[in-house]
């Protein structure tokens, strides 16, 4: 039995993998009763619309909020005030405004001085997603026993509420914490990894051709999942460095301390050293697993 709906009207401003996952999935159970989308490339806005996951796409993001209920940005970081600064005067007096990106502390920064007096803004973060992009690399299943993290840092209960209420009703798990303990956390969890991804993939993209050639024909496990990670959009993890540097420096310093530690243990021939490390990261793995979030 499908569910009523949380919101009358929900406005996407960004269709890539996220956006289209969350008309996919609040459609499939019923949560709003119309979602209207924006995208500036006319092949994504037509590529939507063929694909049948929105009612209406506009390519002014004023259009595509105009009568929202909810409005959520699902773009890079960097796009947030300018976009804002856009749709801010088509905004329903008592609409809400939320986000998915992946990084917190910069949201109320770029979205506050932009929108009206009576607009909530209720900050998010579904930690879900794969390395592919584009409206047809969304899927309604995304977000299932995934956790969903809330930043509302003030916005009214009511608000807050709603937003909690959908993204639960798309099958998500909702944590609410500051946005400053979200980046941090964020950092360890989700940014360090992309960055060492990166930098191996990238390493590897350095050596002599037929070396290169070599690692890519014979990658192994480890090597294949640092270049899926590697493969996120590029936009989307630019900002998410830039707009968590000081976290993310923090995390990189302390990777830095554990790497030499490590260096040296394999330098001197610890055994015992490396043992001990391999046994507490596998102790990770296992609890990673029995939370379901492998």
């Amino acid at each position: 039995m499908a569910n009523e709906p949380i919101f009358g009207t929900l406005a996407l401003i960004g269709l890539g993998h996220i956006g289209s996952s969350v008309a996919r999935a609040a459609r499939k159970h019923g949560l709003v009763g119309q979602v209207v989308g924006h995208a500036r490339s006319a092949r994504t806005r037509d590529t939507a619309m063929a694909l049948g996951f929105v009612d209406r796409v506009e390519a002014d993001p004023a259009a595509a909020v105009d009568g929202a209920d909810c409005v959520m940005l699902c773009t890079p970081l960097s796009a947030y005030e300018d976009l804002a600064r856009a749709f801010a005067p088509a905004l329903k007096p008592d609409a809400i405004v939320t986000d998915v990106g992946s990084v917190k502390g910069c949201v109320r920064q770029s979205l506050a001085p932009q929108l009206p007096a009576g607009v909530a803004l209720v900050p998010g973060h579904p930690i879900a997603g794969t390395e592919q992009s584009g409206p047809e690399a969304g899927f309604a299943e995304l977000f299932e026993g995934r956790w969903a993290i809330l930043t509302p840092d003030g916005a009214p209960n009511a608000a807050v509420d709603r937003v909690a209420s959908l993204w639960r009703g798309m099958g998500s798990m909702v944590e609410i914490m500051s946005a400053e303990h979200h980046d941090k956390v964020l950092a360890i969890t989700s940014h360090l990894p992309h960055l060492i991804a990166y930098t191996i993939v990238g390493t590897a993209a350095d050596l002599e051709d037929h070396t290169r050639a070599e690692v890519i024909r014979f990658s192994a496990a480890g090597f294949r999942d640092f270049t899926r990670i590697a493969a996120s959009d590029p936009t989307m993890w630019r900002d998410v460095f830039l707009n968590n540097k000081e976290a993310v420096l923090e995390i990189i310093q302390r990777f830095n301390e554990d790497l030499t530690a490590l260096q040296r243990a394999i330098r001197w021939e610890e055994g015992d050293k490396l043992h001990e490390l391999f046994t507490r990261t596998r102790a990770i793995r296992r609890g990673v697993v029995k939370a379901k979030q492998a």
